[in-house]
Order: C-alpha cells, then sequence, then structure tokens
C-alpha cells in the first residue's frame, strides 16, 4: 500500500484537481474525502451546480480511494462509473467521502456519497477502478 500522500502531491498527481478548486483531505486505505465549492462557473441554468463538476468530485475522490488500496508500482483508472443525483446544489459546497467496497487484484469498486453542507444527500458515485501493472 503507498505511503500517505500529501494535498500537494495529490494535487501534482492530477492537475485537473486544482483548476475545479477541489479540496481534498489526507487519504487512508479505508476512505477518501474532499469537497468542492459552489462557484459560478461550476453553473448550469439556474444557478445550480453542473453534474459534471459534481461527477469530477466523485471520479477524483474514488481514483484516490483506488490509488491507496494499490498494491506496489500498480496505477489505477475509472472503468465503469454510475451516479444517481439526488438534489441541486445552489450555495456552498458538496462534501464526498469515498470508501472501497472491494478490493481485487484486477479491479477496485468504490462507493463515494457526496452530501452538501447540511449532510443532505446530493449523489451516490459506484465506479470501478481497474488495476493496471504492479505486484
Amino acid at each position: 500500500m503507498p505511503e500517505i500522500p500529501s494535498a500537494e502531491q495529490l494535487r501534482e498527481l492530477m492537475p485537473f484537481v486544482p483548476t475545479l478548486g477541489i479540496e481534498l483531505e489526507p487519504p487512508t486505505s479505508e476512505r477518501a474525502a474532499g469537497s468542492l465549492p459552489w462557484a459560478p462557473e461550476l453553473c448550469t441554468g439556474g444557478g445550480i451546480m453542473h453534474g459534471g463538476a459534481i461527477l469530477s468530485l466523485a471520479d477524483t475522490l474514488g481514483a484516490v480511494c483506488a490509488f491507496m488500496n494499490l498494491p506496489p508500482g500498480a496505477g489505477t483508472t475509472t472503468i465503469e462509473s454510475k451516479t444517481n443525483f439526488f438534489r441541486a446544489v445552489r450555495e456552498g459546497s458538496v462534501r464526498g467521502m469515498a470508501r472501497p467496497m472491494h478490493v481485487g487484484r484486477t479491479t477496485i469498486v468504490v462507493q463515494t456519497e457526496l452530501s452538501d453542507d447540511e449532510g443532505r444527500a446530493v449523489a451516490l458515485t459506484t465506479q470501478t477502478q481497474a488495476v493496471l501493472g504492479g505486484g
């Protein structure tokens, strides 16, 4: 299992993260967490945070969670993702928590719960990450 990367190391590995404004917490093999503040440039009509921005947060956290469960020398990539949306976000931020559901030799399945500032469910994402190379 890799050592715990700092938020700065994670940003260097995934340059899209700071572009969107995603904030990451130090991950563990049991969880990856972070948030995405609402911003006008991340919205669709009516000031609602775009689903693609929310999906980007979920995919980022899923990838970090999978990364923390990889064997030495392996990499990961998303091969499947399914999201259910429950509520619109018009202000504040979206917070996500990703947890591994299955850690296998060739795939890692991660579930990410996304909520608003009041703890209400915004979306739920289940994704499969491929294990690329490694021991």
